[in-house]
C-alpha cells in the first residue's frame, strides 16, 4: 500500500515551515476508496484535483478552463511614451504618472516590500538594486527567467533605471511559479503564498487571471492574504470589450483589480468590462475593475538590460503594484501600516480618480489612476469607513450605465444596486446598527430595501439597495433622491480602549417615469440560464474553438449589452427575472423572452406560463440553441489544467425543456445542429450552431432556410457539407395554436414566436447582428403587427407541420442534475406581496469568520470539494493535524478496507499512471 499512497515532498523554500495542505499522491487503482476514506476522516477539510495554469500570450485567445491566465502581449510598434525617434531614451509609466514628483520629496519605495509572482527573474540584472530574494516553486529548479514577462513586471515596478519604474528602492520578493514553458499548479501558488505570509509581504502583484470565481483553494488563500493586510493587486483581464468578462481575483471584493486604458486614454479595447457575476442569477453584479490605467506600449524591463514595450492589463496591473508600492513610502515608517491597509490603499486609489469621458463604471470603474492625488489623499488620511460607488444618479449617463439607461416605474420589477464597504478601521468590524435609508426629493415614490453583510471581513463587506417604485406612483414621473447611512464599528487598535466607529453615506436619485404600456415591456428571463462555473456549459457556437465555455452570464448587461441597448433605443423597456416563474404577474408584460435556457422549467412553472399566455395575453418568444445528445459527448475532453475528463451538462441550450413548454401549443425543436445564413427581405444574419423546427401548428407562419448539418460534419467528420431546407423560424397567435375556437378578438391569448438560433443577438461571437429580426418579431408579439416584406403570406401554414427528425428525449444526466437548479428543487415561495427584497443583491461566497483567522500557515479555510476520476492530482487541506499521523491512519484504514474484501471492482483494470491528490 505505501506505494500506493505517498505524501509528495516539497522542494521550495516552504518545505521549513507547517503548511495547511499536503499533495497526495495516489496509484490510480486506488484513487475511489482512498477519496472515500480522506473525505470521511475529521482532520481533512476537504479534498479536491490539484490543477495547472498555463501563461499565455495576448496574440493566443486563452482556454476559458485555465485557471490563471497571465495577459499580456509583446508588441513591435514605437512606444507612445518614447520621447526619442531612437529608441534609446524611455518615458515609463512612472514618469508619466507624476512620480517624480514623489522621488524629489525622498520617496521612493525605501521599506516596502513587493511579491512579483510571475516568471522569474535573471540574479545580477543591472536594473535592480534591492532584490532581497528569488525563489523558485517550479519543478525546473532555476530562479532565472526563461520568458521575458517577470523581469518585465518587476522593471515596471521598481526597475532604477532606463526605463525607470515607480518604487527603486522597494525590496523586491521575486516568486518564480511560471515554468519555461508557462505553466503552473495550484500547490505551487499556495505554496508560495504561504511563504509570502511568512515573509511579512506588503505588496503582491498578480499579472494573471481566470473565469472560475469558484476557485476556492486559490480564492481563500488570496482573502487570507488580504486579512494579513498584504496589498493584492490583479490584473482584470484582456476579453473586452464585451461585458461580463471580469477574471478572478481581481473580481474580488478585497483585490485592486485593475483595467487598462489606451494611448489615448480611453478605456482600452481589450480591457474586460464588468459587472462581477458571481451574484448571478439571484442578485445582480457590482462595480468592477477598481481602476485603470495605461496598458498598451506599456514600457519596462528587458530579460537581460534594456528596454521594451508590452500590451495587456497584466502589465496595467504592475504600473499600479508600483504606484501602491510608492504611495505606501509616504507614511512614516513607524505608522505605515497602521495607516496601509487593502482598504484604506483602495479608498485613495478610488476616491482620487479621474473619471474618463464616454465610459461607464463597469468600463473604468472609479476611473484613471491619480498618483499625486491619492498621495494628497494618504498623507492626510483618517482611518474611516467609504461606500464604492459612493452615489449612483441614473441621471448621470454614460458612466451610471445600466442604471441611467432605463427610468424606474410601478410595478416593475425591482432594480438592484450592489455596492462595497470599504472598512479602513480594521480586518473585520461589523455594522453598529442596521443601515437606515432616508428619503429626500419626493421620497415617497420610492420602496428601499437593505441587505448587507453582517460581518465585514476581510476589509470589505458589501450593501445591497433593491429599489422599487409602488404601484400608488403608477402615474407619477419625476426625480426622487435620498441617501443610506451606516456606521461601522472596529475592534480597537493597538493601545486604544473603545472600539473604532466610522459613518459613511451612499446617494441615490433615480429617476420615475409612469409605467409604460404593456406592450413596450419585455420580461427577459435569467432564472434559467446556466453558466461556467461551476458547471461545464459548453459554447452556443461551435465553430469557436478556441473559447470552450458559457461563462459570460446570459444577462442584457453582459454578453448580450448590444441587443439590450438596441431594445432600450427603441422604446422598450427590459425588466430581468431573478426568480421561478410564480414571481410574476403576466397581465404587466408584453413578451416573455427567453434566450439560450440551459436549465429546466418546473411543472407549475410551466402550468403557470400556459395560463398566462392563453387567459393573461402573455406573448413568449424563444430563441434556442443546439441540442444534440448524440454530439454532446463529442465535447468531452480532458483538461491539462485540472487532469480531468469535463463532460457538459447539456447542449448550447435545453431543447427537451423548451419542447415540453412548447408541447401544448404544437411546437417542437429538432436536435439536428445546423449552421449557416438566412437571409429576409434585405437583410441577412448569420446562423451559427442553431436547432430547426420539427413541429408546428397550422394557421401559423414557419419559415424555411438552406442551412448545413453541422451534426453530420462533427459526428462523421465530413469533408463536404450537406445542406438541407429547414424550418428555423416560427410565430402564431397561441389561442390559434392551442386550438380555441371562440374569435381571437373575444379571447385574451397571446402569441408565440420560436428561433432555432440566438447567436446573432449574442455579442460574445456575434459575426453578423439580427437586431432588424428581433425587433420584427417583438413587434408581431407585442401587437400582432407583421411585417409583410419579411413574412409573406405564402409563409402561413394550411396544415400542421411535423418533420421526421428525432426530438430530443428527456436530459437529466449526472452533470445537468448536478448543476440544475430546477431538477429537483420545487419553485421558491414568491414574495413579491412583500416589502422585502426579491433577492438579497448577492450570493456570497463563503466567509470565513475572522475569529477563526490565523495569520500563520495553520490557517484554513472550507474549500469547495471536486468530483475526481483517474488521472487527478487532488490536494488534501487539514487544519492542525499532524500530516505523517494521518497519513499512517489513512494507511492503515486503507489496509483494513482492502484486507476486508470491500475494495473490489466489477473488472480488473491494468495499471495507470500514478495521480496526485
Amino acid at each position: 500500500l505505501k506505494a500506493q499512497w505517498h505524501v509528495t515532498p516539497r522542494h521550495n523554500p516552504a518545505v521549513r515551515f507547517p503548511s495547511d495542505f499536503a499533495l497526495v499522491r495516489l496509484d490510480a487503482l486506488v484513487v475511489s476508496a482512498a477519496l472515500m476514506l480522506l473525505r470521511a476522516c475529521a482532520p481533512v477539510r476537504s479534498v479536491f484535483p490539484q490543477s495547472s495554469s498555463q501563461l499565455k500570450p495576448l496574440e493566443t485567445i486563452p482556454s476559458r478552463v485555465s485557471r490563471q491566465v497571465c495577459q499580456w502581449s509583446q508588441v513591435s510598434m514605437a512606444s507612445p511614451f518614447s520621447s526619442s525617434s531612437r529608441g534609446d531614451v524611455w518615458t515609463s509609466p512612472a514618469t508619466e504618472l507624476g512620480a517624480e514628483s514623489l522621488w524629489n520629496q525622498g520617496y521612493s519605495g525605501a521599506g516596502v516590500k513587493v511579491a512579483i509572482f510571475d516568471t522569474g527573474i535573471h540574479e545580477g540584472h543591472p536594473h535592480f538594486k534591492n532584490i532581497k530574494e528569488r525563489s523558485d516553486w517550479t519543478n525546473e529548479n532555476t530562479l532565472d527567467d526563461q520568458v521575458g514577462h517577470g523581469t518585465f513586471v518587476a522593471g515596471v515596478i521598481s526597475s532604477k533605471e532606463e526605463c525607470e519604474g515607480f518604487a527603486p528602492d522597494a525590496e523586491l520578493f521575486i516568486f518564480r511559479v511560471f515554468t519555461k514553458a508557462q505553466v503552473s499548479y495550484t500547490t505551487w501558488f499556495l505554496d508560495a503564498f504561504n511563504y509570502a505570509l511568512h515573509l511579512g509581504i506588503h505588496v503582491l502583484n498578480l499579472s494573471i487571471g481566470g473565469t472560475d470565481f469558484m476557485d476556492r483553494p486559490f480564492i481563500e488563500k488570496v482573502l487570507e492574504l488580504s486579512a494579513s493586510n498584504v496589498l493584492v493587486i490583479s490584473a482584470i483581464g484582456n476579453d473586452g470589450p464585451l461585458y461580463g468578462t471580469l477574471n478572478n481575483p481581481a473580481d474580488q471584493l478585497d483585490v485592486i483589480g485593475v483595467g487598462g486604458i489606451d494611448t489615448d486614454e480611453t478605456v482600452a479595447p481589450f480591457s474586460s468590462r464588468g459587472m462581477t457575476t458571481w451574484e448571478l442569477p439571484g442578485g445582480y453584479g457590482r462595480m468592477k475593475p477598481d481602476v485603470v490605467t495605461f496598458s498598451r506600449n506599456v514600457v519596462g524591463s528587458r530579460l537581460d538590460r534594456g528596454c521594451k514595450t508590452l500590451t495587456g492589463t497584466s502589465v496595467a496591473s504592475p504600473v499600479v503594484a508600483g504606484a501602491v508600492t510608492l504611495l505606501s513610502s509616504i507614511i512614516p515608517e513607524s505608522i505605515r501600516w497602521q495607516i496601509i491597509n487593502p482598504a484604506s490603499m483602495k479608498q485613495a486609489l478610488t476616491q482620487t480618480a479621474d473619471r474618463i469621458e464616454n465610459a461607464n463604471m463597469f468600463e473604468q470603474g472609479a476611473g484613471r489612476l491619480n498618483l499625486e492625488s491619492a498621495a494628497e489623499y494618504l498623507r492626510t488620511y483618517k482611518p474611516q469607513v467609504t461606500i464604492l460607488p459612493s452615489k449612483v444618479d441614473f441621471l448621470d449617463c454614460p458612466y451610471a450605465w445600466p442604471y441611467c439607461s432605463q427610468p424606474m416605474y410601478a410595478t416593475g420589477m425591482p432594480t438592484v444596486v450592489n455596492t462595497t464597504i470599504l472598512n479602513g478601521l480594521a480586518v473585520s468590524g461589523r455594522l453598529a446598527e442596521p443601515p437606515r435609508w432616508v428619503p429626500q426629493i419626493n421620497g415617497e415614490h420610492l420602496v428601499v430595501s437593505l441587505s448587507y453583510s453582517e460581518v465585514i471581513w476581510p476589509w470589505t463587506g458589501y450593501l445591497a439597495l433593491t429599489i422599487r417604485v409602488p404601484d400608488s406612483s403608477a402615474s407619477w414621473g419625476g426625480i426622487v433622491s435620498g441617501t443610506v447611512y451606516i456606521t461601522v464599528e472596529s475592534p480597537p487598535a493597538a493601545g486604544e480602549s473603545m472600539p473604532r466607529r466610522s459613518s459613511t453615506q451612499f446617494e441615490l436619485i433615480v429617476e420615475v417615469i409612469p409605467t409604460p404600456p404593456r406592450e413596450k415591456r419585455i420580461l427577459w428571463d435569467q432564472t434559467h440560464n446556466l453558466r461556467y462555473p461551476p458547471g461545464y456549459l459548453p459554447r452556443d457556437n461551435l465553430d469557436i474553438k478556441t473559447d470552450l465555455l458559457d461563462w459570460n452570464a446570459d444577462h442584457p448587461h453582459t454578453n448580450f449589452k448590444q441587443m439590450y441597448d438596441v431594445l432600450r433605443s427603441n422604446g422598450l423597456y427590459i425588466e430581468i427575472t431573478a426568480r421561478d416563474w410564480s414571481c410574476f404577474d403576466a397581465s404587466l408584460y408584453g413578451t416573455l423572452f427567453i434566450v439560450d435556457p440551459e436549465d429546466q422549467f418546473t411543472t407549475a412553472e410551466m402550468q403557470k406560463l400556459q395560463q398566462d399566455i392563453l387567459t393573461r395575453g402573455l406573448s413568449v418568444m424563444i430563441w434556442a440553441d443546439w441540442f444534440d445528445p448524440e454530439l454532446i459527448p463529442k465535447l468531452e475532453f480532458f483538461d491539462e489544467n485540472t487532469h480531468s475528463q469535463w463532460t457538459p451538462a447539456t447542449g448550447g441550450c435545453h431543447i427537451p425543456a423548451i419542447n415540453a413548454l412548447l408541447k401544448p401549443f404544437g411546437m417542437a425543436f429538432g436536435q439536428t445542429v445546423f449552421n449557416g445564413e438566412i437571409s429576409l427581405g434585405n437583410h441577412k444574419a448569420t446562423f451559427s450552431s442553431g436547432t430547426s423546427i420539427i413541429s408546428f401548428p397550422a394557421g401559423g407562419r414557419l419559415l424555411p432556410f438552406r442551412l448545413y448539418d453541422q451534426s453530420a460534419e462533427i459526428l462523421r467528420t465530413k469533408i463536404f457539407q450537406s445542406s438541407t431546407v429547414v424550418p428555423v423560424l416560427g410565430f402564431i397567435d397561441a389561442a390559434t395554436a392551442y386550438g380555441l375556437t371562440e374569435p381571437l378578438e373575444t379571447l385574451r391569448a397571446g402569441r408565440i414566436a420560436i428561433y432555432g438560433d440566438s447567436h446573432c443577438i449574442d455579442s460574445s461571437h456575434m459575426l453578423i447582428d439580427c437586431f432588424w429580426l428581433l425587433l420584427s418579431l417583438l413587434n408581431y408579439t407585442m401587437s400582432g403587427q407583421i411585417d409583410e416584406t419579411l413574412f409573406p403570406d405564402e409563409s402561413i401554414l394550411p396544415h400542421p407541420f411535423e418533420s421526421t427528425p428525432l426530438r430530443p428525449a428527456h436530459h437529466r444526466s449526472e452533470w445537468f442534475m448536478k448543476h440544475s437548479r430546477f431538477a429537483s428543487e420545487p419553485p421558491l415561495e414568491c414574495p413579491m406581496q412583500s416589502t422585502q427584497p426579491l433577492y438579497n443583491g448577492l450570493s456570497e461566497p463563503t466567509v470565513v469568520n475572522n475569529a477563526n483567522v490565523k495569520n500563520n500557515f495553520n490557517s484554513s479555510v472550507k474549500i469547495r470539494e471536486w468530483t475526481v476520476g483517474p488521472h487527478q492530482d487532488v490536494i488534501m487541506d487539514w487544519e492542525g493535524a499532524n500530516r505523517f499521523k494521518l497519513l499512517f491512519i489513512m494507511i492503515g484504514l486503507l489496509a483494513l478496507l482492502f484486507l476486508s474484501g470491500r475494495w473490489r471492482t466489477g473488472r480488473r483494470r491494468r495499471a495507470q499512471d500514478p495521480i496526485e491528490v
